[in-house]
């Protein structure tokens, strides 16, 4: 088992920045296990959605279109970072930090196994 733990949220004005981190525990096979850790989001109202993921072998990183840019994922298997800069209000969200153990991952809830309990950013105008 592996438990993430997020922070770092918080109140922002629009073109601010913030940066979420994201706390892994557990055994160390559980943790040596994840491949790919990832972002997602909630806004009130929709389905949570795809933010960005890193795949630990390589160091590949995928973006949602609407973050590109903005963004930047970063860390190792321990703790994982989301720089936001330039936020805008549609980012507004509950985001979540979640990690996978399978060989390939896609940009889906579905993919990972393990998820946190969310922080909260608000973005004001």
């Amino acid at each position: 088992q592996v438990q993430l733990v997020e922070s770092g949220g918080g109140l922002v004005q629009a073109g601010g920045s913030l940066r979420l981190s994201c706390a892994a525990s557990g055994r160390t096979f559980s943790i040596n296990s994840i491949n790919t850790m990832g972002w997602f989001r909630q806004a009130p109202g929709k389905e949570r959605e795809f933010v960005a993921r890193i795949q630990w072998i390589g160091g590949t990183t995928y973006y949602a279109d609407s973050v590109k840019g903005r963004f930047t994922i970063s860390g190792n298997q321990n703790t994982l970072y989301l720089q936001m800069n330039s936020l805008r209000p549609e980012d507004t969200a509950v985001y979540y930090c979640a990690a996978s153990g399978l060989a390939r991952v896609r940009n889906i809830q579905n993919d990972y196994n393990y998820w946190g309990q969310g922080t909260q950013v608000t973005v004001s105008l």
